[in-house]
């Protein structure tokens, strides 16, 4: 195994490693933000089954077709190609980051639900007994009480986020999988090229793994024999 090309190969695949970051962090903003919305519209019968439709479709269809039904599949609209929106959609970044940000709130969704079903009702009786309205206990009693249940569940899915950025490297975009393709049909050296990738990526989820077991010492320290300093 050729050592100078490993080295050198490493520094060619870090180079995407700024887009794949950046589309990483922002599917995850964009589907958290979405996931509470879809969890505040399951108030009513209507919004329940839109988003119940939603989650269904999302999670049971493959990422990789969602993303070749943004990119390619929305070109065949006229009134789409017509619209404001195609400056936006004729791009495969933003292809790509709509289509994880979608992906990752339907399962965002049903994490974050689980871990509102797992907050005490009596925490939320308190808060109206002291004269809370319903965005300040939402604020101040159910979301920290849900995050709090849902972060273990919540911290595969930031993994596997980071591992479903590969897949936007289908539609031209040179993150780290990208440019590790592109090295691969210049040099038919699949083994050392890919071990680097998969390296990185490793890196990447053992810090995600380790921020995320201290963040959940942070907010759980009674489930660790130890209080918050």
């Amino acid at each position: 195994m050729d050592l100078t090309f490993i080295s050198g190969m490493f520094q060619k695949i870090l180079t995407g490693l700024p887009l794949t970051l950046n589309l990483w962090l922002l599917s995850l903003a964009g589907g958290a933000c979405l996931a509470l919305t879809l969890n505040l519209m399951r108030q009513n019968r209507i919004g329940n089954a839109i988003a119940a439709t939603y989650v269904f479709v999302f999670r049971g269809t493959p990422l990789l077709i969602q993303i070749f039904m943004i990119y390619y599949g929305l070109a065949g609209f006229g009134f789409i190609r017509q619209s404001f929106l195609w400056p936006f959609l004729r791009d495969p970044y933003w292809c790509g980051l709509l289509a994880l940000i979608l992906n990752d709130a339907a399962y965002s969704s049903e994490i974050l639900r689980g871990g509102l079903r797992a907050v005490p009702k009596g925490a939320v009786e308190a808060g109206r007994v002291s004269g809370m309205g319903r965005a300040t206990i939402l604020r101040r009693i159910t979301l920290p009480i849900a995050t709090r249940q849902a972060l273990p569940a919540y911290s595969n899915e930031v993994i596997s986020m980071l591992k479903a950025t590969a897949l936007v490297s289908t539609i031209t975009l040179m993150d780290m999988t990208g440019i590790a393709r592109a090295a691969i049909s210049e040099t038919w050296r699949a083994v050392e090229i890919l071990l680097c990738a998969a390296v990185i990526y490793l890196v990447i989820s053992m810090l995600v793994t380790r921020a995320s077991a201290w963040l959940e010492q942070r907010l759980s320290p009674w489930q660790f024999g130890r209080t918050t300093p």
